[in-house]
């Protein structure tokens, strides 16, 4: 076999060996129904993992041929500053916002989620636009998003470190509303013994991604995408999402 075509042979097996060599810690916390541990704990790994964006994700790193561990931890705010401090890791479900933008590589969208205050269903609470939530005592948990956006704003947000914990408050009547996502929100609350709640502001809807360390390289984060964007023409992204 001439020499040219020896080495060509040697830089695709290399190539596919540099494919399989990839490999990343995917952490993430209990948001049902996109993320969440089959024992209902604050600790799982790999099979323990379940979801809408977990199973997506299983499917996206099979699809490219990367090595991908799922850790499931506890707080959020934890597993934030890991995936963004420590090269090879990664977190989900993750809202890109701007204040985020350039502190990740990003992966997705892998799910969408609605922000929305929510009351119980017997509150007399109505809302024509955001500010008017100002003169409500509101719940929020620590280090989200979501709960970002309203303080940002100017709305003070009493935030908790466990987001079931705004649900507790809720139903004892000690804040009037939770600032959450829909469908997550609403899931957690009815785990929690609470199935009667209304939203009473949407106020956007946040596409949710897998953000990735910043020193992740680039031809890893386009592997990804392009899996993820083949299993979405395939329609086995609508297919995991029906299953929840």
């Amino acid at each position: 076999m001439p020499a040219v075509r020896l080495f060509a042979v040697f830089l695709l097996l290399c190539e596919a060996s540099f494919a399989h060599a990839q490999t990343l810690v995917l952490l993430t916390e209990n948001l049902a129904p996109f993320n969440q541990s089959i024992s209902g704990r604050n600790f799982a790994k790999n099979d323990g993992i379940t979801g809408i964006s977990s199973d997506t994700l299983r499917a996206v790193c099979e699809r490219a041929r990367v090595e991908c561990q799922q850790i499931l931890r506890f707080p959020w705010e934890r597993v934030y500053q890991q995936a963004l401090k420590e090269p090879g890791y990664g977190l989900f479900s993750t809202a890109r916002t701007p204040a985020r933008e350039k502190l990740f590589k990003w992966v997705g969208p892998i799910a969408t989620n609605d922000w929305v205050l929510m009351a119980r269903a017997d509150s007399p609470i109505q809302l024509d636009s955001l500010q008017g939530a100002a003169q409500y005592r509101i719940g929020g948990y620590k280090g989200d998003a979501i709960s970002q956006y309203l303080i940002d704003r100017g709305l003070t947000v009493q935030t908790a470190l466990r987001d079931n914990k705004n649900v507790e408050k809720l139903a004892k009547g000690q804040i009037d509303l939770w600032v959450t996502a829909d469908p997550s929100g609403r899931y957690l609350a009815r785990q929690e013994g609470l199935d009667e709640l209304k939203v009473v502001q949407r106020f956007n809807t946040a596409e949710l991604y897998l953000a990735l360390n910043k020193d992740t390289p680039d031809e890893l984060v386009q592997q990804l995408q392009a899996a993820l964007e083949a299993l979405r023409a395939e329609g086995q992204l609508r297919r995991i999402s029906e299953r929840y």
